[in-house]
């Protein structure tokens, strides 16, 4: 076994300084959406940065966070090469701009290698960083392909390109639509998990024809089963994708028994809690390892986490205490600067959902959503016109889309 050089040093996960007042918090959450908001007075129209109080012009306390363009102008920038923050210190040079935006204020961004010197069109994106805050990022006006290659975008993105992957399970649909969209995203490499390795499932010679595809024995209901995999290849993952779930299309009336729902908590939450305790240490520990640390873990969740949806019912209630654990994750893995992203999407087009009427989420168009919020550093994705509609009506109204659900 080969001993670690005591003369070099460890490097240890660091965070970005967290520190932001309450009113600033409206970026962050913005951020983990994927949206780039600022406040805007809704007496005088003025937007400003950084977020305060009250209105900087008209002193309105009529203050509101809304999506804004990110056209900007490039004024000037700088290299550093020095800083007392550990965490940049570990990642210099880092480059920095001073950028005027086309609706108003002129703000301080992190630059992309691909931006020109001042003056210069760029775009300004609020995006999350390790710490989990909101931070601004200059991009180039125009993206070309090498866009994710960016030493210092890589460290406010999750992107696929060049990483290790584990999908979880790549019997169903969705779990295929997954690894192809990865692999055409540019992943190093996929371990595709699946629960019966005796069983050739349809789709298991497309996905073995994949050059970056690796087929490995994963059943998230078998602790034994998943600490060996963890053990094999857990020091390795850069993003794991825990998307194997079981959906039942049943309440608590309809059916005697508990089996099922038993079922669905073993695989959706409980498959959930195995992954974390044998993953999430090793990917905790990895969180520093340069370009291939460990960036994220993205969960599959259900819009009917936020409210049950009775004709699902054992189902909705196993998305929900997925998602509270899920939660529980985010703030386990943030100190190493390891993503959580909790996908929340509506009726899936796949079997289970076959007696439901459009509209429905194509796996693929899931699959895609999936890698660009991992591109982009979102936080929380809801995707697709059910998802949308439903998320709004819950912010606007939990009780009353109780009610709509259950008559």
């Amino acid at each position: 076994m080969k001993k670690k050089n005591p003369i070099l040093r460890t490097r240890l996960p660091t965070l970005p300084p967290a520190a932001r007042s309450r009113v600033a918090l409206g970026l962050t959450a913005a951020a983990a959406l994927g949206r780039f908001e600022l406040q805007q007075c809704g007496d005088c129209g003025t937007v400003q940065y950084p977020p305060r109080e009250a209105c900087q012009n008209c002193l309105s306390t009529k203050i509101f966070w809304k999506p804004q363009p990110g056209e900007a102008e490039l004024l000037a920038s700088t290299v550093l090469h020095h800083s007392n923050d550990l965490f940049f210190r570990e990642r210099l040079p880092w480059r920095l701009g001073l950028a005027r935006l086309a609706c108003g204020p002129t703000v301080v961004a992190h630059l992309h290698a691909g931006v020109q010197n001042a003056p210069a069109r760029i775009r300004v994106t609020a995006r999350l960083d390790r710490a989990g805050q909101a931070v601004l990022v200059g991009l180039p006006d125009k993206e070309n392909v090498n866009m994710a290659e960016d030493r210092q975008l890589r460290e406010f993105s999750c992107d696929p390109k060049h990483r290790k992957v584990l999908v979880t399970d790549g019997k169903s649909s969705l779990g295929q639509a997954l690894v192809k969209a990865l692999a055409a995203a540019g992943a190093d490499l996929i371990w595709v998990g699946h629960a019966e390795p005796w069983k050739r499932f349809p789709g298991f010679d497309e996905l073995q024809k994949l050059p970056q595809v690796t087929l490995v024995p994963l059943d998230v209901t078998d602790s034994r089963n998943v600490r060996e995999l963890a053990a094999e290849v857990g020091a390795k993952v850069d993003i794991l994708v825990s998307n194997a779930e079981i959906h039942r299309t049943h309440g608590i009336a309809s059916r005697q028994g508990v089996e099922t729902a038993r079922a669905e908590m073993d695989v959706n939450y409980f498959g959930l809690l195995r992954l974390a305790q044998e993953f999430g240490p090793a990917m905790r520990a990895r969180g520093a390892d340069g370009l291939a640390s460990a960036v994220a873990w993205v969960n599959l969740l259900s819009i009917y986490a936020l409210a049950n949806f009775p004709p699902h019912g054992t189902f909705s209630a196993s998305k929900a205490a997925a998602q509270s654990l899920a939660q529980c994750l985010r703030a386990e893995m943030r100190p190493a600067g390891v993503r959580v992203v909790n996908v929340f999407p509506g009726p899936i087009d796949d079997e289970w959902n076959q007696l439901l009427a459009p509209p429905k989420l194509a796996p693929a168009a899931l699959a895609s959503a999936i890698v660009s919020a991992l591109r982009e550093g979102v936080e929380d994705l809801y995707p697709g016109d059910v998802a949308q509609e439903w998320l709004e009506r819950w912010r606007d109204n939990p009780k009353a889309l109780e009610r709509e659900l259950s008559s």
